[in-house]
């Protein structure tokens, strides 16, 4: 019936009372979407019943009947999940779980699939499908025409490769996941099958090389990216020794549960925002946030749409944390390449990344660098390795217990795992004396790691004249480069290649308060020149304070990274940019590449002791016997000598070199020293025998030093 508006007597038009119908469909309307469920929860649960024959002879029963001939014994899944399907709808308002489109899709896949391989294996005919067996008749309509085309086999893998992307969508992997996860099957398998297999002969251990070998690779790497599938070379050692990773899913609960927390806490502060994607990584995962549009009235009136500010969001970091109930917090503002806001939540449960995860990835051995590193896992869970030739020289930083020696231990085992000694070596300094000394016997590194601060000095000394001297071959055999000079000695033969020198510092801090300015200059002139002839740095520090990383040391060390740090000071000191202060700790950093303008967050490798001592185990067993001592040993005997005597000693020889006749006046104007220390310059070098005895009336004498004599090392050698 009609209703009808009436006038009162202030002359205003009122609306009647609404009627019962008008009653009840405002209430059912909002809840349509329940009463939908709901009536396929009760047609649900009668169609199993008739299914099930404890419906005969009802008008159920003949439905039932018609879907037992069209879809076979899949009628009881399928009217299960419906009724699932109306549960959700019904209680969807106080689930916290959401069920994604996907998901549907991937189960409606996964019955096609089933079907049409029940039909296969059942050797399913028209009549059997027709009387509700086999798959009933969808069955045989989804098998027989693609058999006839091509044949029994092909379809059955068609189907199963059809089931298994229905299980990937209804898990919600990325084909990433399944392809990776399908690789660590196989590779597993493929070593249980070589243990299982007993040699045909007994297998000599290889001698130690005598030219330098470089790891085995495959000459594309796509083609087969599983370092257990592309073959090590026999010298190496074996991935056995490493421990495997082990991965910490979080539940799809856990996930929307984040999510909606994080558009509620927008929608509270008047801002709009979707949560479009979700990167699962081992420590954070990242919530990728398109920033929505707010209506807004223009300047004459007129509304229009105003998107969200990007800095709107990254403002919220604080109240993101308290809604999500976590210590910190860092938002990525925008996600470079992405455009989106990605905020970095920590996880519930922390996944190591193991330095073998990172080996048998494809990002690794894309490389094909003997300087690969691998740093660990990004925000996405993807492996991350970087080539240390390329960077050329890298800075840490970070506080105390938040990862700086443990990657400091990543990278020297990642570089003796895939080179031999005639490749790489590695010069080590630990002033705290306690990190790196367990590296103690590898037979790449030359001497023992320095713990005595007052031979660093001398170790660096050795670092430049080793340089040096690399650049006088460059220069004889008309190389620019490290690689360059190898392969023209290779080719030409009778010397061997120079190998690439690693130099890991575990604490800068403690060098430059005692040795700040040669410490420095040192540091800062091999950063400058010795990338070409192979000599790369890795420097660490617990303070990145801008007396210990100065300016120049910056300047020449583009790539950097930073552990966690007690404020936004540090961060900025170390990356130019706040963050750090954001970190977790337990090997969350961030890395600033030289190529990249915002650093990316990465959870580092972890080796543990056991996996360090298998490794230097197993290269002393393949190189016995007793270690050369290191290098710069002379060059610190020269330096006790002249401490003993004279700083300017050196200078003083060289002088005497150039000269035929010495004087200590001469000595006096060319050092610029007072006549007290020049004439105890020339005694030393009595003393040394390179000038003859004072002539009575005369001050000159004569030198017995030539420009290719070293007196300091005869010295040394007749102490010795």
């Amino acid at each position: 019936m009609a209703r009808t508006s009436s006038r009162s007597k202030t002359g205003r038009t009122t609306e009647p009372p609404a009627t019962w119908d008008e009653k009840l469909i405002q209430y059912l309307l909002p809840r349509r979407v329940e009463l939908g469920g709901l009536l396929l929860i009760v047609i649900s649960i009668l169609t199993l019943i008739a299914l099930i024959g404890l419906a005969p002879g009802t008008w159920i029963n003949v439905w039932a009947r018609y879907w037992w001939q069209f879809v076979g014994w899949s009628a009881y899944p399928l009217w299960l999940l419906l009724g699932a399907c109306g549960l959700y709808l019904v209680f969807r308002r106080t689930l916290s779980f959401r069920l994604h489109p996907v998901q549907l899709l991937g189960t409606e896949l996964i019955l096609l699939a089933l079907l049409p391989l029940s039909y296969l294996v059942s050797g399913g005919t028209l009549e059997r499908a027709a009387g509700g067996r086999s798959g009933g008749l969808v069955a045989w309509a989804l098998v027989t025409p693609v058999q006839d085309y091509l044949g029994a086999l092909l379809t059955g893998l068609l189907y199963l490769a059809l089931l298994g992307w229905g299980v990937i969508l209804v898990s919600r992997l990325s084909w990433h996941d399944a392809i990776t996860g399908m690789r660590r099957l196989s590779a597993r398998l493929q070593r249980w099958a070589q243990r299982l297999e007993p040699p045909l002969r007994p297998v000599a251990p290889p001698e130690p090389p005598a030219r330098s070998l470089r790891p085995g690779r495959q000459a594309e790497p796509d083609a087969a990216p599983m370092a257990t599938l592309i073959e090590r070379d026999a010298l190496l050692p074996p991935l056995d020794l490493l421990v495997e990773g082990a991965t910490v899913h979080l539940s799809d609960r856990e996930l929307e549960s984040k999510k909606s927390v994080i558009e509620r806490t927008l929608r509270d502060f008047g801002l709009r925002g979707e949560v479009t994607e979700i990167r699962r990584g081992p420590a954070v995962t990242q919530f990728g946030v398109t920033p929505g549009y707010l209506d807004v009235t223009g300047p004459d009136g007129t509304p229009k749409a105003q998107k969200v500010r990007i800095s709107q969001i990254a403002a919220l970091r604080k109240d993101f944390a308290l809604a999500l109930a976590v210590p910190r917090l860092r938002i990525a503002a925008p996600v470079p390449g992405r455009g989106t806001v990605g905020i970095e939540v920590p996880n519930s449960d922390i996944a190591a990344v193991r330095l073998r995860t990172v080996l048998e990835s494809p990002s690794f051995y894309r490389l094909d660098s003997p300087l690969a590193l691998a740093l660990g896992q990004g925000v996405s869970g993807a492996p991350i390795a970087l080539d240390l030739a390329k960077m050329p020289h890298l800075l840490i930083a970070g506080t105390t217990g938040s990862g700086k020696s443990v990657c400091l231990n990543a990278f020297i085992s990642c570089l003796v795992f895939n080179n031999t000694p005639e490749q790489v070596r590695l010069v080590m300094i630990d002033p705290k004396k306690v990190e790196l000394i367990r590296f103690n016997g590898l037979p790449h590194l030359l001497g023992k790691v320095e713990t005595e601060h007052e031979r660093v000095t001398g170790v660096l000394r050795w670092l430049i004249t080793e340089m040096d001297r690399r650049y006088e071959a460059f220069a004889h055999l008309g190389a620019r480069h490290l690689e360059a000079y190898n392969e023209k000695i290779r080719q030409r033969g009778g010397a061997e290649p120079l190998p690439y020198i690693a130099v890991f510092v575990d604490e800068l801090a403690d060098l430059m308060a005692i040795y700040g300015d040669e410490v420095e200059r040192a540091f800062v002139r091999l950063a400058q020149m010795a990338r070409a002839t192979g000599i790369h740095l890795v420097l660490a520090t617990q303070r990145p304070s801008t007396d210990v990383i100065t300016g120049l040391i910056k300047a020449n060390f583009p790539a950097r990274i930073s552990f966690a740090v007690a404020s936004n000071t540090d961060s900025r000191v170390i990356l130019d940019t706040v963050g750090a202060e954001q970190l977790m700790g337990r090997g969350d950093m961030l890395f600033l590449s030289p190529e990249a303008s915002e650093p990316v967050r990465v959870q580092g490798v972890l080796v543990d002791d056991n996996e360090i001592d298998r490794i230097v185990a197993y290269w002393q067993k393949r190189y016995p016997g007793e270690r050369p001592e290191a290098p710069w040993e002379r060059l610190l005997a020269r330096q006790g000598i002249i401490a003993e005597t004279d700083d300017l000693l050196e200078e003083a020889i060289a002088l005497a070199k150039k000269v035929d006749t010495i004087s200590t006046s001469l000595i006096q104007r060319r050092l610029r020293v007072g006549y007290p220390r020049a004439a105890r310059l020339m005694e030393a070098l009595y003393e040394l025998d390179l000038v003859e005895d004072p002539k009575e009336g005369g001050r000159t004498r004569r030198t017995f030093v030539g420009e290719d004599d070293d007196p300091l090392d005869d010295l040394f050698e007749e102490r010795l």
